[in-house]
């Protein structure tokens, strides 16, 4: 403990391409993927002057780290009575009007929508030269679908954002990762903190990556797809409830008669749920996260 760590750990960086299935040089590894949206932020967008895009509703970590930045935000919103479908035209206008960073996020947080693979390619591809698209799939392994991983060899203009917070149950660590081409994740170096991962977090994370315990992820995740789906049923006939909407991550997005009286009940019930009613097309909405049994039977017994 008396000696400082290595800015990226070797150990773990390398742990961290086996089980993205990448060479090293394409990996960085990062506090959270709040970091890696910051790290961007601040390579690409010169204060007062660049922009990026995002598609509300989603995650709103993205505008502001952008408002820290004095960077401006461009909005192309998605298309809530389409199940919240990427708009891709409103995207290219935003990036014809000085954007450099299109910011997506398949699962979507909070929607729990996906983004069809082939859209986010055809950008990446319309955009080259011009934009970086930056996927966040931070739910990645909760959805039927697979990451665009094997896209980043072919396109420099696209990158990922991992995290192991959520499917691998360490938040708490904040250790995440950025993967792009050498060339980006080397600049994305120059930029951040000399030792950004104390050491017990990179013996930890080391720990959580051997084989038995990626097993024991993937049975976690299963689990929790099957609480989601149980979950939601159960939500969908509750008299207070307007709209329960299909989920591909490890939360449910719901619409209740009265979101502001269900949160404080709730919260006197000991059970905290997100309140994203302010978000555009969410009024009155929810997201109800899949915790263990335990919390689960307190929400509905609160409810």
């Amino acid at each position: 403990m008396n000696r400082y760590p290595e800015p990226q750990p070797k150990e773990l960086v390398h742990g961290l391409a086996d089980l993205y299935g990448l060479p090293p040089d394409m990996v960085l590894a990062t506090r959270g993927s709040d970091d890696g949206i910051d790290l961007l932020v601040r390579l690409f967008c010169r204060a007062g002057r660049d922009r990026i895009v995002i598609c509300p509703p989603t995650f709103g970590m993205y505008a502001q780290t952008a408002a820290i930045q004095g960077a401006g935000v461009v909005c192309a919103a998605l298309e809530g009575n389409h199940g919240f479908r990427l708009n891709p035209d409103a995207i290219r206008l935003a990036v014809g009007a000085g954007a450099k960073l299109v910011f997506l996020c398949s699962p979507n947080n909070p929607t729990g929508n996906t983004i069809d693979s082939s859209q986010v390619l055809e950008l990446c591809r319309q955009l080259r030269g011009r934009a970086v698209v930056v996927l966040d799939e931070a739910y990645v392994e909760f959805s039927a679908g697979k990451s665009l991983e094997s896209a980043l060899p072919t396109l420099d203009n696209l990158v990922l954002l991992r995290t192991l917070s959520k499917a691998h149950g360490l938040a708490g660590l904040r250790c995440g990762a950025v993967l792009a081409a050498p060339e980006l994740i080397s600049m994305l170096r120059t930029i951040m903190p000399p030792y950004p991962l104390a050491t017990p977090v990179v013996h930890r994370v080391l720990a959580a990556l051997q084989v038995p315990d990626v097993e024991r992820r993937r049975q976690q995740v299963r689990r929790i797809i099957h609480a989601r789906e149980r979950l939601a049923r159960w939500l969908s006939v509750q008299t207070w409830t307007r709209k329960v909407w299909p989920s591909a991550a490890n939360f449910l997005l719901v619409r209740v008669d009265d979101a502001e009286g269900m949160l404080a009940w709730t919260a006197h019930g000991g059970v905290l749920l997100r309140d994203v009613s302010a978000q555009p097309g969410l009024e009155n909405c929810v997201r109800v996260s899949i915790g263990s049994a335990l919390e689960l039977r307190r929400f509905r017994a609160a409810m």
